[in-house]
Protein backbone atom coordinates (compact mmCIF):
# COMPACT_ATOMS: atom_id res chain seq x y z
CA UNK A 1 0.00 0.00 0.00
CA UNK A 2 1.48 3.28 -1.10
CA UNK A 3 1.65 6.14 1.33
CA UNK A 4 1.29 9.71 0.05
CA UNK A 5 3.54 12.23 1.54
CA UNK A 6 2.20 15.88 1.71
CA UNK A 7 4.74 18.71 1.62
CA UNK A 8 3.67 21.86 3.43
CA UNK A 9 4.97 25.07 1.86
CA UNK A 10 5.31 28.16 4.10
CA UNK A 11 3.59 31.20 2.60
CA UNK A 12 5.19 34.53 2.64
CA UNK A 13 3.32 37.34 4.35
CA UNK A 14 2.24 40.01 1.87
CA UNK A 15 3.03 43.55 2.72
CA UNK A 16 0.01 45.73 3.32
CA UNK A 17 -0.32 48.31 0.53
CA UNK A 18 0.25 51.93 1.43
CA UNK A 19 2.26 51.18 4.62
CA UNK A 20 5.67 52.66 5.09
CA UNK A 21 8.73 50.48 5.45
CA UNK A 22 9.37 49.23 8.92
CA UNK A 23 12.66 51.03 9.12
CA UNK A 24 10.92 54.42 8.64
CA UNK A 25 8.44 53.75 11.43
CA UNK A 26 11.06 52.56 13.97
CA UNK A 27 12.72 55.31 16.05
CA UNK A 28 16.47 55.56 15.85
CA UNK A 29 18.16 53.48 18.50
CA UNK A 30 20.32 55.20 21.02
CA UNK A 31 24.05 55.31 20.49
CA UNK A 32 24.85 52.89 23.31
CA UNK A 33 22.00 50.45 22.62
CA UNK A 34 22.89 46.77 21.88
CA UNK A 35 22.65 45.54 18.32
CA UNK A 36 19.18 44.47 17.38
CA UNK A 37 18.35 40.83 17.47
CA UNK A 38 18.60 38.94 14.14
CA UNK A 39 15.27 38.27 12.47
CA UNK A 40 16.66 35.38 10.30
CA UNK A 41 15.19 32.01 11.27
CA UNK A 42 17.54 29.58 12.99
CA UNK A 43 18.98 26.55 11.07
CA UNK A 44 16.75 24.21 13.01
CA UNK A 45 13.77 25.93 11.38
CA UNK A 46 15.12 26.21 7.87
CA UNK A 47 16.65 22.69 7.80
CA UNK A 48 14.93 20.62 10.48
CA UNK A 49 16.22 17.13 11.28
CA UNK A 50 13.83 14.21 10.68
CA UNK A 51 11.96 13.17 13.77
CA UNK A 52 12.52 9.43 13.05
CA UNK A 53 15.33 7.57 11.47
CA UNK A 54 14.46 4.79 9.01
CA UNK A 55 16.13 1.48 9.89
CA UNK A 56 18.92 0.27 7.71
CA UNK A 57 17.52 -2.93 6.22
CA UNK A 58 20.86 -3.78 4.74
CA UNK A 59 22.17 -4.51 8.21
CA UNK A 60 20.93 -7.25 10.46
CA UNK A 61 21.35 -7.89 14.08
CA UNK A 62 24.23 -10.05 15.17
CA UNK A 63 23.25 -13.69 15.04
CA UNK A 64 20.23 -13.07 12.76
CA UNK A 65 20.00 -13.80 9.07
CA UNK A 66 18.51 -11.35 6.66
CA UNK A 67 14.87 -12.27 6.05
CA UNK A 68 13.10 -11.44 2.79
CA UNK A 69 10.72 -8.49 2.90
CA UNK A 70 6.99 -9.07 3.20
CA UNK A 71 6.40 -7.92 -0.38
CA UNK A 72 9.15 -10.12 -1.85
CA UNK A 73 7.95 -13.47 -3.20
CA UNK A 74 9.84 -16.47 -1.90
CA UNK A 75 10.55 -18.93 -4.72
CA UNK A 76 11.05 -22.51 -3.51
CA UNK A 77 14.13 -24.26 -4.87
CA UNK A 78 13.44 -26.46 -7.90
CA UNK A 79 14.79 -29.97 -7.32
CA UNK A 80 17.11 -31.19 -10.02
CA UNK A 81 15.86 -34.28 -11.88
CA UNK A 82 17.26 -37.58 -10.70
CA UNK A 83 19.77 -39.07 -13.13
CA UNK A 84 18.41 -41.93 -15.23
CA UNK A 85 19.98 -45.27 -14.35
CA UNK A 86 22.26 -46.59 -17.01
CA UNK A 87 20.79 -49.63 -18.81
CA UNK A 88 22.36 -52.83 -17.63
CA UNK A 89 24.21 -54.64 -20.39
CA UNK A 90 22.75 -57.88 -21.69
CA UNK A 91 24.40 -60.90 -20.11
CA UNK A 92 26.93 -62.45 -22.40
CA UNK A 93 27.04 -66.22 -22.75
CA UNK A 94 29.67 -67.98 -20.73
CA UNK A 95 32.85 -68.58 -22.71
CA UNK A 96 33.06 -72.01 -24.25
CA UNK A 97 29.32 -72.76 -23.73
CA UNK A 98 27.28 -72.91 -26.95
CA UNK A 99 23.52 -72.44 -27.00
CA UNK A 100 21.66 -75.70 -27.68
CA UNK A 101 20.74 -76.07 -31.35
CA UNK A 102 17.11 -76.42 -32.35
CA UNK A 103 15.98 -79.97 -33.09
CA UNK A 104 15.53 -80.64 -36.81
CA UNK A 105 12.60 -82.39 -38.46
CA UNK A 106 13.14 -85.25 -40.91
CA UNK A 107 12.39 -82.84 -43.80
CA UNK A 108 13.61 -79.29 -43.30
CA UNK A 109 10.85 -77.65 -45.37
CA UNK A 110 7.64 -77.33 -43.31
CA UNK A 111 4.47 -78.79 -44.75
CA UNK A 112 1.28 -77.05 -45.81
CA UNK A 113 -1.41 -77.44 -43.17
CA UNK A 114 -4.10 -77.89 -45.86
CA UNK A 115 -2.24 -80.02 -48.37
CA UNK A 116 -0.34 -83.27 -48.83
CA UNK A 117 3.37 -83.09 -49.68
CA UNK A 118 5.49 -85.56 -51.59
CA UNK A 119 8.83 -85.71 -49.81
CA UNK A 120 11.97 -87.79 -49.68
CA UNK A 121 12.98 -88.98 -46.23
CA UNK A 122 16.76 -89.19 -45.72
CA UNK A 123 18.14 -91.92 -43.45
CA UNK A 124 19.43 -90.43 -40.22
CA UNK A 125 21.29 -92.13 -37.36
CA UNK A 126 18.98 -92.57 -34.40
CA UNK A 127 18.64 -94.15 -30.97
CA UNK A 128 15.76 -96.66 -31.07
CA UNK A 129 13.60 -98.20 -28.34
CA UNK A 130 10.92 -100.78 -29.15
CA UNK A 131 7.69 -100.96 -27.17
CA UNK A 132 3.97 -101.68 -27.23
CA UNK A 133 0.91 -100.03 -25.78
CA UNK A 134 -2.87 -99.99 -25.70
CA UNK A 135 -4.58 -97.24 -27.64
CA UNK A 136 -5.87 -95.45 -24.57
CA UNK A 137 -2.33 -95.37 -23.15
CA UNK A 138 -0.61 -94.25 -26.34
CA UNK A 139 0.50 -90.80 -25.22
CA UNK A 140 1.87 -91.79 -21.77
CA UNK A 141 3.67 -94.81 -23.26
CA UNK A 142 5.32 -92.82 -26.07
CA UNK A 143 6.23 -89.97 -23.75
CA UNK A 144 7.91 -92.39 -21.32
CA UNK A 145 9.84 -94.03 -24.18
CA UNK A 146 11.18 -90.68 -25.42
CA UNK A 147 12.15 -89.67 -21.89
CA UNK A 148 14.13 -92.89 -21.42
CA UNK A 149 15.95 -92.40 -24.73
CA UNK A 150 16.87 -88.83 -23.80
CA UNK A 151 18.15 -89.90 -20.37
CA UNK A 152 20.31 -92.74 -21.66
CA UNK A 153 21.71 -90.59 -24.49
CA UNK A 154 22.72 -87.97 -21.93
CA UNK A 155 24.47 -90.55 -19.74
CA UNK A 156 26.28 -91.97 -22.78
CA UNK A 157 27.37 -88.53 -23.99
CA UNK A 158 25.52 -88.83 -27.32
CA UNK A 159 23.94 -85.65 -28.70
CA UNK A 160 20.32 -85.79 -29.96
CA UNK A 161 19.69 -83.62 -33.03
CA UNK A 162 16.14 -84.36 -34.25
CA UNK A 163 12.52 -84.36 -33.17
CA UNK A 164 11.04 -87.54 -31.61
CA UNK A 165 9.65 -90.09 -34.07
CA UNK A 166 7.32 -93.08 -33.58
CA UNK A 167 7.10 -95.83 -36.20
CA UNK A 168 3.89 -97.89 -35.93
CA UNK A 169 4.87 -101.34 -37.16
CA UNK A 170 1.84 -103.42 -36.15
CA UNK A 171 -1.64 -102.45 -35.00
CA UNK A 172 -4.85 -104.20 -33.95
CA UNK A 173 -8.06 -103.33 -32.11
CA UNK A 174 -6.43 -103.55 -28.68
CA UNK A 175 -3.20 -101.69 -29.24
CA UNK A 176 -0.04 -101.32 -31.29
CA UNK A 177 3.66 -102.05 -31.42
CA UNK A 178 6.04 -99.20 -32.09
CA UNK A 179 9.65 -98.10 -32.34
CA UNK A 180 10.42 -94.82 -30.61
CA UNK A 181 13.33 -92.98 -32.24
CA UNK A 182 15.33 -89.83 -31.64
CA UNK A 183 17.80 -88.82 -34.40
CA UNK A 184 21.36 -88.23 -33.20
CA UNK A 185 24.56 -86.71 -34.55
CA UNK A 186 26.65 -88.97 -36.80
CA UNK A 187 28.92 -91.22 -34.75
CA UNK A 188 32.55 -91.74 -35.78
CA UNK A 189 32.65 -94.95 -33.69
CA UNK A 190 29.24 -96.68 -33.69
CA UNK A 191 30.55 -99.71 -31.77
CA UNK A 192 31.96 -97.52 -29.05
CA UNK A 193 28.62 -95.67 -28.89
CA UNK A 194 26.75 -98.98 -28.53
CA UNK A 195 29.01 -99.92 -25.63
CA UNK A 196 28.38 -96.56 -23.97
CA UNK A 197 24.62 -97.02 -24.38
CA UNK A 198 24.83 -100.45 -22.73
CA UNK A 199 26.70 -98.91 -19.80
CA UNK A 200 24.18 -96.05 -19.63
CA UNK A 201 21.26 -98.40 -18.95
CA UNK A 202 20.20 -98.16 -15.28
CA UNK A 203 21.80 -100.83 -13.08
CA UNK A 204 18.39 -101.80 -11.64
CA UNK A 205 17.00 -102.63 -15.10
CA UNK A 206 16.21 -106.30 -15.67
CA UNK A 207 15.86 -108.26 -18.92
CA UNK A 208 12.09 -108.38 -18.50
CA UNK A 209 11.81 -104.60 -18.08
CA UNK A 210 11.71 -104.01 -21.84
CA UNK A 211 13.92 -103.74 -24.85
CA UNK A 212 17.37 -102.25 -24.57
CA UNK A 213 18.23 -99.07 -26.41
CA UNK A 214 19.99 -99.64 -29.72
CA UNK A 215 21.38 -97.60 -32.57
CA UNK A 216 19.95 -97.61 -36.09
CA UNK A 217 18.54 -95.27 -38.74
CA UNK A 218 15.22 -93.59 -39.33
CA UNK A 219 12.99 -94.84 -42.21
CA UNK A 220 13.94 -93.40 -45.59
CA UNK A 221 12.56 -93.18 -49.11
CA UNK A 222 9.70 -91.53 -50.97
CA UNK A 223 6.80 -90.62 -48.72
CA UNK A 224 3.61 -88.58 -48.46
CA UNK A 225 3.44 -86.10 -45.60
CA UNK A 226 0.11 -85.33 -43.94
CA UNK A 227 0.18 -82.56 -41.31
CA UNK A 228 -1.94 -82.79 -38.14
CA UNK A 229 -2.45 -79.74 -35.94
CA UNK A 230 -4.62 -80.25 -32.89
CA UNK A 231 -5.11 -82.65 -30.00
CA UNK A 232 -4.03 -86.28 -30.21
CA UNK A 233 -7.65 -87.28 -29.59
CA UNK A 234 -8.47 -85.86 -33.03
CA UNK A 235 -5.65 -87.52 -34.95
CA UNK A 236 -7.97 -90.28 -36.19
CA UNK A 237 -9.63 -87.67 -38.43
CA UNK A 238 -6.28 -86.99 -40.12
CA UNK A 239 -5.76 -90.72 -40.71
CA UNK A 240 -9.22 -90.90 -42.32
CA UNK A 241 -8.19 -88.07 -44.66
CA UNK A 242 -4.95 -89.93 -45.40
CA UNK A 243 -6.80 -93.16 -46.26
CA UNK A 244 -9.28 -91.32 -48.50
CA UNK A 245 -6.43 -89.60 -50.33
CA UNK A 246 -4.58 -92.87 -50.95
CA UNK A 247 -7.75 -94.52 -52.26
CA UNK A 248 -8.56 -91.57 -54.54
CA UNK A 249 -5.01 -91.44 -55.97
CA UNK A 250 -4.66 -95.23 -56.05
CA UNK A 251 -1.39 -95.00 -54.13
CA UNK A 252 0.05 -98.14 -52.51
CA UNK A 253 2.03 -97.58 -49.31
CA UNK A 254 3.95 -99.72 -46.85
CA UNK A 255 2.22 -101.31 -43.85
CA UNK A 256 3.68 -98.81 -41.39
CA UNK A 257 3.14 -95.17 -40.61
CA UNK A 258 5.48 -92.63 -39.08
CA UNK A 259 4.54 -89.89 -36.64
CA UNK A 260 7.03 -87.07 -36.10
CA UNK A 261 6.24 -84.77 -33.17
CA UNK A 262 7.15 -81.22 -34.18
CA UNK A 263 6.00 -80.03 -30.73
CA UNK A 264 6.41 -81.94 -27.49
CA UNK A 265 3.92 -84.72 -26.86
CA UNK A 266 2.37 -83.65 -23.53
CA UNK A 267 -1.16 -85.05 -23.26
CA UNK A 268 -4.02 -86.14 -25.49
CA UNK A 269 -5.96 -82.87 -25.11
CA UNK A 270 -3.13 -80.51 -26.12
CA UNK A 271 -4.65 -78.35 -28.88
CA UNK A 272 -1.23 -76.97 -29.85
CA UNK A 273 0.16 -80.36 -30.83
CA UNK A 274 1.87 -80.41 -34.24
CA UNK A 275 2.51 -83.80 -35.87
CA UNK A 276 3.85 -84.83 -39.27
CA UNK A 277 2.40 -88.17 -40.46
CA UNK A 278 4.40 -89.95 -43.16
CA UNK A 279 3.17 -92.77 -45.39
CA UNK A 280 6.05 -94.56 -47.15
CA UNK A 281 5.23 -95.27 -50.81
CA UNK A 282 6.00 -98.74 -52.17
Amino acid sequence: MTRLRLTLLAGLCALAPGLLPAEAQQPAPPANAPPPASTAPPPAVTDPLPTTTAPDTARSRPGESAAPSATQAVTPPVPSPAPSPAPSPAPSPAPGVAAPAARETLVATPGDANDVDEVSLPPKPAAILAGKSKWEEAVPSLRAAFARIEAELARAGIVPTGRPVAVFAKTDDDGFQYEAMIPIAPLPDPRGAEARLAEARPAEAKPGDGEALRLGTTPSGKALRFPHKGSYDEIDGTYETLTAYLDAKDVVVQDRFIEEYVTDLKDRADEKLDVNIYALVK
